[in-house]
């Protein structure tokens, strides 16, 4: 492992079900980077993951870009078998995840931190026995009504919502080359408003 690779993971559940829903922003970010960096995914039964890596372009910062083929509540065991495989610290883990304490079009980048209820971060957490990574939070909002939020994240979204939650996708691919190439603090100025 040299400190100029991170392993970027994009957080959601497999399969045409899950693909319109707002618990599967993650893997559209991570699918923007790979088409930004013109490489393409493969999948690594061995790993869980549908995984891709890439330089960023005028660096010589490595990307292992990956989506876990596990659903989302057992994200961990991908995360950890790719971390260990490339040896990646947790400091240069990259989790990017749909927020329900985020209103839809915000985004926030952190260290560390909860889990906040996301079972998907829980099971990284209990996996990697740190929460010690960093994270793209992008803003889903929370349910209207009594709606369970469950619910609320795996429900379809309509063209608009979708079209609108994949230009945040887009964001957080942005926030996490800026996270890599110049450090949190500089990624938490721009991004955290």
């Amino acid at each position: 492992m040299t400190d100029s690779t991170y392993l970027v993971v994009g957080l959601g559940n497999p399969g045409p079900t899950y693909e319109a829903t707002r618990h599967n922003v993650g893997f559209w970010a991570v699918a923007d980077l790979v088409d930004r960096y013109g490489s393409s995914f493969s999948l690594n039964s061995r790993q869980r993951a549908e995984v891709a890596t890439a330089l960023v372009p005028g660096t010589s910062i490595r990307l292992v870009l990956a989506r876990p083929t596990t659903f989302m509540n057992d994200s961990g065991s991908a995360v950890r078998s790719l971390a260990t495989f490339h040896k990646v610290k947790p400091s240069h883990i990259v989790v990017i995840h749909d927020e329900l304490d985020l209103d839809a079009g915000r985004l926030r980048v952190k260290l560390g931190g909860g889990d906040n209820g996301h079972n998907g971060l829980k099971s990284i957490r209990a996996h990697l026995g740190t929460g010690d990574f960093h994270r793209v939070r992008v803003g889903v909002g929370r349910p209207p009504g009594r709606q369970d939020a469950a619910a609320w994240v795996l429900a379809k979204m309509k063209p608009a919502e979708l079209e609108e939650m994949r230009v945040d996708a887009a964001v957080a691919a942005d926030a996490v080359e800026l996270l890599v190439r110049e450090g949190l603090v500089a990624t938490q100025n721009r991004y955290n408003s």
